[in-house]
C-alpha cells in the first residue's frame, strides 16, 4: 500500500487541532473535503483515528501511534524535497525573538501557490535544521559554525540583563559587565536542564541569577516577574540568514533578497 503524504499533512493537522474546522481553516480547504480525506485514509488503512462525539474529537490509539510516526516521515519527505530542488512549501527557521512575517508575507504574495512554513529554533539546533534540510533557510543568532553554511547578515540588536524584578539592579537605566560581576550566570549550556528561552526566565524567576539576551527576545518574553536592562559594554547579537552553501534554487535566491530587503 503506497502511502498518501498529502492525506498523511492533512491527518496531523486534524489530529494537532482535534478539530476538523480549525484543521480546514489551517489547511485553506473547505471542511467536508478534509473529513472525506481522513475518512479516505481510515479506509486505507483500515483503522479508526479519530473518535468523533458530541463532545468533541479525540485520537483512538491507533491515530496517537500514526502521529507519533507521522511527523518525522513528513519531516523527512520534505527535508528531501528541498535537498533536490522539488517543493511546493518554503520553510524558514528563526530564533527566539525574531520576528519574520514581514519577509515571509512578501514572499508568499508573491507565490499564491506556495506553502510557507516556520520552524523555531534554539541555540542547540537553529544550523542543524538547515543541514538536514528541515528548512530552507534560517534567521540564526551569530556565531555559529560555519561549515557547510553560506550567511548574510541582516542587523544587529543590543544585548540585556534579564534579572528579577526585586533584583538590585532593577531599575537602572544600564549597567556595565562589571556591574554583573560575582551573579550567577544562566545559560543553555552551562546550566543543567536548561534548552530553551522559557526554561531560562523561569530559572531566573525562580532562583534568582542573571541571563543575558538579545533585546528582542527579552521583549518578547516579557513578563512582569523580570525585569531588562540594557548592558552598555557587551557585543550586540548578530542576526543572519544562513542557508545550506549546497542548495541555490531561485526561490531560495529570491527570498534571501527579501530578507535582505525587510
Amino acid at each position: 500500500m503506497d502511502l498518501d503524504l498529502r492525506k498523511l499533512r492533512y491527518f496531523v493537522a486534524v489530529a494537532e487541532q482535534l478539530n476538523f474546522g480549525r484543521a480546514a481553516e489551517s489547511l485553506h480547504i473547505a471542511q467536508p473535503v478534509l473529513s472525506r480525506q481522513i475518512r479516505a485514509l481510515e479506509t486505507e488503512l483500515k483503522v479508526q483515528l479519530f473518535d468523533r462525539s458530541p463532545k468533541g474529537t479525540a485520537l483512538t490509539q491507533a491515530g496517537s501511534q500514526l502521529l507519533a510516526d507521522a511527523r518525522p516521515l513528513l519531516a523527512q519527505a520534505s527535508a528531501l524535497l528541498r535537498r533536490v530542488g522539488v517543493a511546493d512549501t518554503f520553510t524558514v527557521g528563526f530564533m527566539p525573538g525574531l520576528i519574520v512575517t514581514s519577509a515571509l508575507r512578501l514572499l508568499a504574495s508573491r507565490h499564491p501557490g506556495l506553502r510557507i512554513e516556520v520552524v523555531r529554533t534554539t541555540w542547540e539546533d537553529q544550523v542543524e535544521v538547515i543541514q538536514d534540510g528541515r528548512v530552507d533557510a534560517g534567521y540564526v543568532r551569530l556565531p555559529v559554525p560555519m561549515d557547510g553554511l553560506r550567511v548574510v547578515p541582516l542587523f544587529t540588536e543590543p544585548r540585556v540583563a534579564v534579572i528579577p524584578a526585586t533584583h538590585r539592579l532593577a531599575g537602572k537605566e544600564s549597567v556595565l559587565e562589571a556591574d554583573l560581576s560575582g551573579e550567577r550566570r544562566v545559560t543553555h549550556t552551562g546550566t543543567p536542564g536548561i534548552r530553551t528561552v522559557e526554561e531560562k526566565l523561569e530559572h531566573v524567576a525562580m532562583h534568582g541569577g542573571v541571563a543575558i539576551l538579545p533585546l528582542s527576545t527579552a521583549v518578547f518574553y516579557s513578563r512582569e516577574d523580570l525585569v531588562h536592562v540594557p548592558i552598555e559594554d557587551i557585543a550586540p547579537n548578530e542576526v543572519a540568514l544562513a542557508w545550506a552553501e549546497h542548495r541555490q534554487t531561485p526561490l531560495l535566491t529570491e527570498f534571501i533578497a527579501i530578507a535582505q530587503q525587510v
